[in-house]
């Protein structure tokens, strides 16, 4: 009981608590760059402590790593409750980045060694998504109803001492000899499953790229803007609890769901009902990536970690490259590329 509060409730309050800043930015923020410089080093912070979060759950367990990462989150919502200083927030981003990238890696690999992995995988990524949206509408809320812009992020900090707290309980069984760390597995597995980190770069990537490029592109008022990108959200949470239930083929799905995803940016080009799409396909994709995975029975912790990785990487790296296309050529040939990229999976994709 104790492993599954500090699991499935950890992740739903680390993903509510990230976003509980978006909101109330300009509270931190006194410049526009600042705004973006504090929410981007999340981001950072996630992308850089993943892969070693994920090398490191084969060598010492995944309860220490996942216990690491707690402790960072809610050591972070502390500071961004007590101090609204720019710089101090930035930092405390970092750190909170740093601490979902521990904890992520380290909880699917746990979730990957179960029998009915495929069922809880969905209901982790049901709750990480069901994190983010809750975690920006309650914020706004509480700020407008309490006069208190940081009453979210004491919410989420407070609900995030629960499972940190559970973490420091839990036992795990002694990890499995194979299982200890090898630096030599690190490269031949990228190279084996080489394109199934392309696939998460591309297809987790388009969901930033349109969440990123549709703003300016549409010129909708923000309230629209917001509904319909925690759309794409509560999309995704339906995806993964539904196809989590079923056993399917998970390359033919993940080879299906690209050429859809590439339809789903071409409809956002013409009404924001795409972003369901993208949101649904993307909930598909990555139940499918994770059942693939969970067959490497050998070192599920840098898998995890390449996993998570190579996702985020995708929602750095395509969202700019897309912005800069739109600035070039314009809009249309940036949704067009971001299409034919995802077509590129569905070619490339092999058992």
């Amino acid at each position: 009981m104790r492993s599954q509060v500090t699991l499935f409730l950890g992740v739903f309050s680390i993903m509510a608590l990230s976003n509980a800043i978006v909101p109330v930015l300009t509270t931190f923020s006194p410049a526009s760059s600042w705004e973006g410089a504090i929410y981007a080093a999340y981001f950072l912070g996630a992308f850089i402590s993943t892969l070693p979060s994920g090398i490191l759950t084969d060598r010492y367990g995944r309860t220490l790593m996942m216990r690491f990462g707690l402790v960072l989150t809610v050591t972070s919502g502390i500071i961004l409750f007590t101090s609204v200083d720019p710089v101090t927030a930035l930092a405390a981003r970092f750190l909170e980045g740093i601490g979902a990238g521990l904890f992520v890696p380290p909880a699917l690999a746990g979730i990957n060694r179960e029998v009915e992995h495929a069922k809880m995988s969905g209901y982790f990524m049901a709750l990480m998504n069901a994190g983010l949206v809750l975690g920006l509408l309650l914020a706004g809320v509480l700020a407008a109803w309490l006069d208190q812009p940081v009453a979210g992020i004491l919410l989420f900090t407070v609900l995030a001492g629960i499972p940190t707290a559970a973490s420091l309980i839990a036992r795990e069984p002694e990890i499995p000899g194979a299982d200890h760390l090898d630096a030599g597995a690190f490269f031949p597995m990228v190279k084996e499953y080489r394109w199934i980190w392309y696939s998460s770069i591309v297809l987790i990537g388009i969901t930033g790229v349109v969440t990123s490029l549709y703003p300016k592109y549409s010129g909708a008022e923000p309230d629209i803007l917001g509904y319909w990108i925690a759309g794409m959200s509560v999309a995704t949470i339906v995806a993964v609890l539904l196809i989590s239930r079923f056993s399917v083929d998970d390359i033919r799905l993940i080879r299906i769901s690209a050429i859809a995803m590439a339809a789903g940016v071409m409809i956002t080009l013409v009404h924001p009902a795409g972003f369901l799409v993208i949101g649904f396909l993307a909930g598909l994709v990555m139940i499918a990536q994770l059942g693939f995975l969970s067959r490497i029975r050998d070192h599920q912790g840098i898998a995890m970690g390449l996993f998570s990785t190579t996702s985020y990487l995708g929602m750095a790296v395509l969202p700019f490259l897309a912005g800069l296309v739109a600035d070039g050529p314009g809009f249309f040939t940036a949704f067009c590329v971001s299409a034919l990229a995802a077509v590129t999976v569905a070619v490339g994709v092999r058992k």
